[in-house]
């Protein structure tokens, strides 16, 4: 018990140590928006976007059902808020909401940048909390978009280009928050880690969230601290 204790208190300091993190959601998808103002191409499906309006002509993309909702970015949890809550206490006493008001490794995992990414709204939607993973189904629910969500089997099967990042932030965000993941989850991830080698978009949000955020995903790689310039050099 005590060796418990002692962990989570390890964990706690860990996500929080940096003073100029992101303490919520809603502080995070203030920072999201500069971090990725640079590369401004959806997570899933390539689509670029100005401001929060999506180019879908741009990367082929055709409405599922939702064309409003599809044609916004929103920022999506890699690791879903209900797979973080419901491995905590604060969950069962009174969901989400309670979660981010009262648990703080919650509010910082919720909060987390390496954890965040800007996606078509009507994907968000559809993918929800599913957990990934292959499917049988060829692409085409979104056009050109190679993303496929069976909402039968409540699994997302995302594009090959996204796997690799997925798998990481994934890893990460099992051992900074000390989320379980089930075996068969674990062994996919790590063979999406050493079959999509680390993208240089990837190296690229590494920096950027590590000068923002104060802390770098060691599965991606290491940053150069001296690098972090404009809005985030004081961080």
């Amino acid at each position: 018990m005590r060796h418990f204790s002692l962990l989570l208190l390890l964990v706690f300091c860990g996500a929080a140590a940096h003073a100029d993190a992101p303490r919520t959601f809603r502080e995070a998808k203030k920072l999201a928006w500069q971090i990725h103002a640079e590369r401004p191409v959806d997570f899933y499906c390539g689509c670029r976007y100005r401001g929060n309006r999506i180019d879908l002509a741009s990367c082929g993309y055709v409405p599922r059902k939702q064309p409003q909702r599809a044609a916004r970015v929103e920022w999506e949890h890699i690791v879903p808020a209900w797979v973080i809550g419901h491995q905590r206490r604060c969950w069962q006493q009174g969901g989400r909401k309670h979660c981010t008001a009262n648990d703080p490794v919650f509010s910082r995992a919720e909060a987390d940048l390496h954890n965040l990414v800007p996606v078509v709204g009507e994907v968000n939607g559809d993918r929800s909390n599913f957990g990934f993973g292959m499917l049988p189904a060829r692409p085409g629910q979104y056009g050109a978009c190679p993303m496929v969500v069976d909402f039968k089997q409540r699994t997302a099967m995302p594009p090959e280009r996204s796997r690799g990042a997925i798998a990481r932030t994934y890893l990460y965000m099992s051992e900074r928050y000390q989320l379980r993941l089930s075996r068969q989850d674990r062994r996919l991830y790590e063979l999406w880690n050493r079959r999509y080698p680390v993208s240089e978009w990837e190296r690229w949000r590494n920096q950027r969230v590590a000068c923002a955020q104060g802390n770098v995903n060691h599965h991606v790689g290491t940053v150069n601290r001296q690098r972090c310039t404009g809005d985030f050099a004081s961080r």
